[in-house]
C-alpha cells in the first residue's frame, strides 16, 4: 500500500484545515487507516482512525470534537478535517494503514504496516 499524505501548512489559531492521504495498492475491507502525528521532540501519537469498510472510528480525547476523520472509498481517500486549531496541534501529521482492532492495536503505531510522508501543520497563536 502506498500513501500519499497532503493538506498540510499554516494556519492562525482557532482556524482549520482539511488533510488528505490518498491509497493506492491493496485496500482490503479489512483495512484500518489511521493518523498519527509527531511534534518537534515527543513520540509519535494517535489522532484518530477509521475502518476501511463500514466506516468505524475511533479519537484521541484530545481532538474529540474538533477533529473529523471521513473517508471517500470511490477515491481511496481519507480526510482529517482539523477545527478550532490550537498551537499544541502543530506537528507532522502521518497516515497510515494496517489491519486490527480499531479499539486496541490500532491506535499504537506498532499496529500500522506502512506510512505516508508525513504534511506539516503548524499552528501560530
Amino acid at each position: 500500500v502506498q500513501l500519499q499524505a497532503s493538506g498540510g501548512g499554516l494556519v492562525q489559531a482557532g482556524g482549520s484545515l482539511r488533510l488528505s492521504c490518498a491509497a493506492s495498492g491493496g485496500t482490503s475491507s479489512n483495512t484500518v487507516m489511521g493518523w498519527f502525528r509527531q511534534a518537534p521532540g515527543k513520540e509519535r501519537e494517535f489522532v484518530a482512525a477509521i475502518k476501511w469498510s463500514g466506516g468505524s472510528t475511533r479519537y484521541a480525547e484530545y481532538v474529540k470534537g474538533r477533529f473529523t476523520i471521513s473517508k471517500i472509498t470511490a477515491k481511496s481517500t481519507v480526510y482529517l478535517q482539523l477545527n478550532s486549531l490550537k498551537a499544541e496541534d502543530t506537528a507532522v501529521y502521518y497516515c497510515a494503514a494496517g489491519s486490527g482492532l480499531i479499539s486496541t492495536t490500532m491506535v499504537r503505531p506498532s499496529g500500522y504496516n506502512y506510512w505516508g510522508q508525513g504534511t506539516l501543520v503548524t499552528v501560530s497563536s
